[in-house]
């Protein structure tokens, strides 16, 4: 965002009760079961698409200098800002992101120019899909696709999609239509079985944004955590978090890890064992 409209986002943040409603009414649109992931919709060849190039920093990566998945989602919030603010869209701040796919192929390394592009991959009633395809020019390959709920920034409730956004973005998207389902699946075991481990997850002032929740790309640092500790886990892999409460300053939280077939399950939970987050880790196959 170019500018910030504090007072407006102040009053947003009175109304966390009605936040979590949001939530909860669209954790009931729909459930699958253990989800595998798809294939990410291709760039296309009309319509409106964004670019910029961007070089990968110090602060982006790992020790080993790969590019970290919270930078990566970082880019991700970022190209999104500045695609709604080149596109002049009507609302700019009006958006609750509620899972991010990324689909990394081969992982951008320190000091690597990649570039970014974005576009609408599609949308429904209420919520919209933002795909970002990310490449540097030999290597690094990065494929996102993120769900990105409009909501009423006085009520922080789901709105119907801006009036203009539609004819922005229908061209790039092909009319493709989608869903709002959380996908990561209602069967996973209970957080105490199939050998799950539970850790405090402390959270620090910089975690939390202008709108005074936990930012999305903080929620990533778990996924970094596990690959840390996991060296044969590495690229191609298709990680997912998907966002069902919000975290706000001073709420507990604890970090429950289930190795289940097929994929990693991280689930950032609250007081209560209430999931604020999933996150899923798959191996993906070579290209």
């Amino acid at each position: 965002m170019t500018t910030w409209d504090f007072q407006e986002i102040t009053s947003a943040r009175r109304l966390q009760a009605n936040y979590r409603k949001s939530v909860l009414f669209l954790a009931w649109i729909g459930f699958d079961g253990m989800w595998q992931p798809g294939n990410p919709v291709p760039l296309p060849n009309v319509g409106r698409r964004f670019g910029v190039d961007r070089r990968v920093r110090l602060g982006d990566v790992t020790p080993k200098g790969r590019l970290r998945l919270d930078a990566t989602a970082r880019y991700l919030q970022d190209i999104a800002n500045d695609d709604a603010v080149d596109g002049n869209y009507s609302d700019v701040h009006g958006w609750v992101v509620r899972r991010t796919e990324m689909w990394v192929y081969d992982f951008p390394v320190y000091m690597q120019d990649v570039s970014l592009t974005t576009w609408c991959g599609g949308y429904g009633s209420h919520w919209a899909e933002r795909r970002t395809t990310i490449r540097g020019a030999t290597s690094g390959h990065i494929e996102t696709a993120a769900l990105w709920v409009h909501v009423d920034l006085k009520s922080l409730k789901p709105s119907p999609l801006p009036a203009d956004f539609i004819p922005i973005v229908d061209e790039a998207s092909g009319g493709r239509k989608i869903r709002a389902n959380l996908v990561l699946g209602k069967e996973l075991p209970a957080l105490s079985e199939d050998g799950s481990t539970r850790e405090a997850w402390p959270t620090r002032f910089a975690d939390f944004d202008a709108v005074g929740h936990l930012n999305n790309a903080s929620y990533w640092i778990a996924a970094e955590e596990y690959l840390s500790a996991h060296g044969d886990l590495r690229a191609p892999l298709h990680v997912t978090v998907e966002h069902h409460l919000s975290v706000d300053p001073g709420q507990g939280i604890d970090i429950v890890t289930q190795e289940l077939p097929g994929r990693v399950v991280l689930r950032h939970v609250l007081g209560g064992d209430r999931v604020a987050a999933l996150t899923q880790i798959v191996r993906l196959d070579q290209k």
